[in-house]
């Protein structure tokens, strides 16, 4: 896959990994990029994420992005702070750009460590030299415990694309998560515009992922535009939607130990808030969860999960399905829990709910929870 008109990205081995693995990840625009952030709700933030906030704050163009994975540089103190300040400054350097507050950042890994600084520095002469229009190093070295890469494409009318590129396995929940995801497009639009839309866009799609209940402290879904061709707004609106909700199912599926992935549509909502509410409720619950790693049809937790989402819904009204099958309106219904239970041995389940409280609806995605959750979890740093 080529990355949209006006960007270069490359993605290269810097020692930072314990494995070898590409772990430092530069992406360039030809010139001055119109750009919009969604950052963690976690009060313990990574100064990558402080930084760049200050940096959307300062509501100017960007010119790259500088991402290292396999350590999270957080919670180090004001060590961590000037070693993002360092990182930024020699991929500024590396790319002959005058200012280092051109440069965003990002920092993926373990928590508590101090960067390797050192690494960093030698890896960005070597992705500077290795810049090319491919996607695939770029989606390669930003990766952690994740178990591929994940990259989506949309063709726009008149030539326009719009190119996702994300990371995310574990320690992902609402409000952000331990991902990042990077949306870029060579379509014109304008930078007020485009974090307006952005905004909307996040609380729609990653705002409803969820695999283990965890937000984590360094996490961003950035969108960059090169602004090369013309393209209608609503088109742009809707591909970058399109691309950031198939991001969103992409990190779901390739949760942490995840079998299936867990699909949550709910109609019949009072507003949208509230569908969305109920969606994200079921796909964040570990009872829930588990019963889909059991293929267990166990209805009854899907119901709980929706009556403490706080969503309006009339109770005597109230229907759930499970994989096409109806199991609960007002009360339950007959079905053959054998065969649905097989229904349910497959890599994508579905919980559909109905409020009958209105006509809004919402979507949120997420995972079965297995023993293979725990067993990495468990030996993360060890």
């Amino acid at each position: 896959m080529k990355l949209p008109i006006g960007f270069q990205a490359a993605g290269v081995r810097a020692g930072i990994k314990p494995s070898g693995k590409p772990d430092l990840a530069l992406l360039v625009g030809e010139g001055p990029l119109a750009w919009a952030l969604a950052s963690t709700e976690n009060l313990v933030r990574a100064p990558c994420v402080v930084r760049n906030r200050a940096r959307a704050a300062s509501d100017q163009p960007v010119r790259a992005l500088l991402v290292n994975a396999g350590n999270a540089n957080c919670a180090t103190g004001d060590v961590g702070v000037w070693d993002n300040e360092d990182m930024a400054a020699a991929a500024a350097s590396g790319l002959k750009l005058e200012r280092p507050q051109d440069v965003l950042t990002g920092s993926t890994g373990v928590i508590g460590r101090r960067l390797p600084l050192d690494a960093v520095k030698r890896g960005v002469p070597l992705a500077v030299a290795a810049l090319s229009d491919e996607v695939a190093p770029f989606a390669e070295a930003i990766l952690t415990t994740d178990l591929v890469p994940k990259t989506i494409e949309v063709r726009l009318h008149g030539g326009a694309r719009v190119v996702g590129v994300a990371k995310g396995s574990g320690m992902i929940h609402p409000n952000m998560a331990t991902m990042f995801a990077f949306v870029l497009t060579d379509a014109i639009v304008e930078q007020s515009w485009l974090r307006a839309t952005w905004a909307r866009i996040v609380r729609r799609t990653f705002n409803q992922l969820t695999v283990d209940g965890d937000t984590s402290t360094n996490d961003m879904a950035i969108v960059l535009a090169s602004n090369r061709l013309r393209a209608e707004a609503d088109e742009v609106a809707a591909a970058l939607e399109s691309v950031a909700a198939d991001l969103a199912r992409a990190i779901a599926r390739d949760g942490e130990g995840a079998t299936s992935l867990l699909t949550v549509k709910v109609r019949g909502g009072r507003n949208e808030a509230d569908a969305m509410a109920a969606a994200k409720g079921v796909a964040a619950s570990s009872l829930v969860k588990a019963a889909v790693h059991g293929r267990d049809p166990n209805w009854g937790r899907i119901l709980s999960s929706v009556g403490q989402s706080g969503a309006v819904a009339d109770l005597g009204a109230v229907t759930v399905m499970v994989q096409g099958t109806e199991v609960y309106r007002g009360q339950p219904l007959e079905f053959d829990a054998a065969e649905l239970s097989q229904a349910m041995r497959s890599p994508d389940v579905l919980v559909e709910v109905d409020l009958a409280a209105g006509a809004a609806e919402g979507e949120a995605w997420g995972c079965d929870l297995s023993a293979d959750y725990v067993k990495i979890n468990a030996l993360y740093t060890t």
